[in-house]
């Protein structure tokens, strides 16, 4: 199995709120972020994916606050794919403070692999590369 680091960055300005927090809607995006990177260091990146036919759209997301980040703080993120049957995936994610260890936020998204008709694929059958990126990551936290 191929180690996996956890998504790490700084809050940018542009993310924060008058009172220099970074916005709520941020933590879905770094969620994303989280996402793409998992892909890109398991050797699975998204351009790869949706070269093959296959779309990832989010089912649903939801995030618990715990304390805030600021501008110029500098998080990871710790993430793991959850359940994975195939057809569909769910990731947690933790949102860390480097220079505390505090965690910030946890949250969850759901997705599922598609065609682009939106059709439901089963990636086991038909993308077997696909597939065997996500079931070697099942359980695994990074």
């Amino acid at each position: 199995m191929k180690k996996l680091y956890p998504y790490s960055r700084k809050v940018y300005y542009y993310e924060t709120d008058k009172m220099q927090i970074m916005h709520h809607s941020n933590y879905i995006r770094i969620f994303e972020e989280t996402r793409v990177d998992f892909l890109e260091q398991a050797g699975m990146p998204f351009s790869r994916i949706e070269s093959l036919g296959l779309m990832m759209p989010v089912l649903s997301v939801e995030c618990s606050y715990k304390r805030p980040l600021r501008f110029g703080d500098s998080f990871e993120v710790h993430y793991c794919i959850e359940k994975f049957n195939g057809v569909s995936l769910d990731v947690r994610y933790k949102v860390v403070c480097c220079e505390d260890g505090a965690v910030c936020a946890e949250g969850r998204s759901s997705h599922c692999f598609t065609d682009n008709d939106l059709k439901p694929v089963r990636t086991k059958r038909t993308y077997p590369e696909v597939y065997a990126v996500f079931a070697e990551q099942v359980g695994v936290e990074v």
